[in-house]
């Protein structure tokens, strides 16, 4: 079949077929003007009076699917946004392959249809071009990938969908064992055990397109069911990875998008990134680092900020310049409920005009004033916003805030990308929830060298080989050096208090193959579906993805999850208590 888009100008005087659907009809004086598409683009058609088939053209509809033969002609007034704008079809036949109902909402890119509506109905927006054009991207993309790995001599390998359930994080989803009645597998939340496995087995560069399964929480970035572009290498460091990861991603964004990245990467460690940025995801399009000015206010008498002090809290600030007009008291109540959302106590501010005003200005002594203007380079028009808690809630609220305050001031530019890496992740995080010191990543990341003997005295300051790559404020990717040291894993498994029955339990099968002569290995994964995302230009992942879900983790066209009928349930050895 032929595409819309596979003729020009060059073609006058073919005669061709084209298949596809009627997006537009018009008669225009007894002319009738159709545009036909397909997933390509649009084809204008025209169809005269004494054309035998005017009749059917005159019976056409929105949606209806169609097959024409013509002549391609010249157009009289071309039409420079579409591809096909300086030519048209002189129809000699059309027959009409099938109807369409009226549809629920009008198919184009400006359908004012809300999301609901567009998901129950998903193969009718997959017709709009914003999505079709997507899923194309997506393709190349994903095209991209495999033949640049190809070319680093990879091996794609399919790994088990069916897996054992382990801790990796998230709640796994699990399916019921009809042969094993009362036990279950588990979707695997990556490939994580097995592209270790395929280490140990000698296959030494492994990469796999992987579908991955996690039960948490949505939001707009995130899906249920993702797709990962999963690559493990073994005699490999962590400088190792990450040039190859850089070149794969280089060369993804040159046949994508034509843009040349700079290699290498700049490298930001985690704890910079946290200290300048409140994020281990920082987005560097646009500046506003956060300042610690809490030695400005060491002999403060202003009470929130002198009891936050004496409780070995911190006080932060960044600064918006020369927008201290655009937030009045009202915007800056919004603010201060949003950095609440991230558990800040309140939200200071202060405005430097023909004089300094704000929140707290009466409180503040003149030292203080001075000092704050003088460490901050404060400027006539700028605003200060400052907040005093805890240090993991203050460069968590004012990450946040700095993100917000530079799309509310349009301080980033589309067309732009950041890149970096941000590395030296610590080796473990506290758990509130637990009472003790969880992984950051797995149990299988390795820790720095000069760290291995912190994992039982100093859990607190042990840093691992792991390292994220970041575009505009996104985690594209990520991964680690792994443990191939039988003595650190035990010792790894020791400092997350694993007893001998759980690590055999849990991983059993994984740590005997570690005892077979495993090789210094490491990887990454890449979210495709969020490196998709960012070469379109969405904030929605849903709209890289051909069916996803909704918040609730419900697919709203073919009404999954759904109830399973008494027999099957009783096959499967399990009642649901109602």
């Amino acid at each position: 079949m032929n595409l819309n888009t596979d003729y020009n100008i060059k073609n006058v005087g073919d005669v061709i077929t084209l298949n596809g659907w009627v997006q537009k009809v018009r008669n225009l004086g007894g002319v009738i003007f159709i545009d036909l598409r397909d997933r390509s683009g649009i084809m204008q058609l025209v169809v005269r009076p004494e054309s035998s088939s005017y009749e059917v053209a005159s019976n056409l509809k929105g949606e209806y699917v169609i097959k024409v033969t013509g002549e391609i002609v010249a157009r009289e007034k071309a039409n420079s946004n579409i591809p096909t704008g300086e030519i048209e079809v002189d129809v000699k036949t059309i027959e009409l392959l099938n109807k369409s109902l009226e549809l629920p909402f009008e198919v184009s890119d400006t359908t004012t249809a809300l999301e609901d509506t567009r998901l129950k109905y998903r193969y009718l927006d997959l017709r709009r071009n914003a999505l079709s054009s997507n899923l194309i991207t997506r393709h190349k993309i994903t095209l991209a990938v495999r033949n640049f790995l190809d070319s680093e001599r990879f091996i794609e390998v399919e790994t088990p969908v069916l897996c054992k359930s382990t801790p990796e994080g998230a709640r796994d989803y699990l399916v019921p064992s009809r042969v094993n009645k009362g036990k279950f597998y588990a979707l695997p939340q990556s490939p994580q055990i097995f592209k270790q496995l395929l280490m140990v087995g000698g296959i030494e560069r492994y990469f796999q397109i992987a579908k991955c399964f996690r039960d948490e929480d949505l939001r707009a970035d995130r899906q249920p069911e993702f797709t990962q572009i999963d690559i493990e290498m073994s005699f490999v460091d962590e400088d190792d990875v990450m040039s190859l990861a850089e070149r794969l991603v280089a060369h993804v964004f040159k046949e994508i998008k034509g843009i040349d990245i700079k290699l290498p990467l700049m490298k930001m460690k985690y704890d910079d990134a946290i200290e300048k940025y409140g994020s281990d995801k920082p987005d560097l399009r646009f500046g506003m680092e956060i300042n610690d000015i809490t030695d400005i206010f060491s002999n403060t008498e202003i009470g929130f900020f002198k009891s936050n002090i004496e409780n070995g809290g911190v006080i932060n600030a960044i600064v918006a310049k020369g927008a201290a007009s655009k937030y009045s008291r009202k915007e800056i109540d919004k603010l201060t409920d949003y950095v609440k959302t991230y558990k800040a106590s309140g939200l200071a501010y202060v405005k430097l005009e023909d004089e300094i005003s704000g929140s707290i200005v009466k409180l503040m002594s003149d030292e203080e004033k001075t000092n704050l203007v003088s460490k901050l380079s404060l400027e006539k028009g700028d605003i200060v916003f400052i907040i005093s808690d805890k240090y993991n809630i203050v460069k968590t609220a004012l990450g946040a805030l700095r993100c917000k305050l530079a799309r509310d001031l349009n301080l980033i530019d589309p067309t732009d990308y950041k890149l970096l890496w941000v590395v030296d992740f610590p080796s473990f995080e506290w758990s509130e929830e637990e009472g003790r010191f969880m992984a950051t990543h797995h149990p299988f990341t390795a820790p720095k060298d000069e760290d291995v003997d912190k994992l039982l005295t100093d859990k607190a300051h042990c840093y691992s080989k792991a390292y994220d790559i970041v575009i505009n404020g996104y985690e594209a990717g990520g991964g680690s050096i792994r443990i191939h040291d039988e003595a650190v894993q035990e010792k790894m498994f020791e400092a997350l208090e694993l007893t001998p029955e759980q690590i055999k339990s849990k991983f059993g099968f994984f740590v005997d193959a570690l005892k077979y002569g495993t090789p210094p290995h490491g990887g990454l994964a890449f979210g495709l579906d969020r490196l998709t995302m960012l070469l379109t230009g969405t904030e929605n992942i849903r709209d890289v993805i051909a069916f996803p879900k909704t918040a609730s983790a419900s697919d709203l066209m073919s009404e999954c999850p759904n109830v399973v009928d008494d027999a099957q349930l009783k096959e499967l050895g399990i009642k649901i208590e109602r």
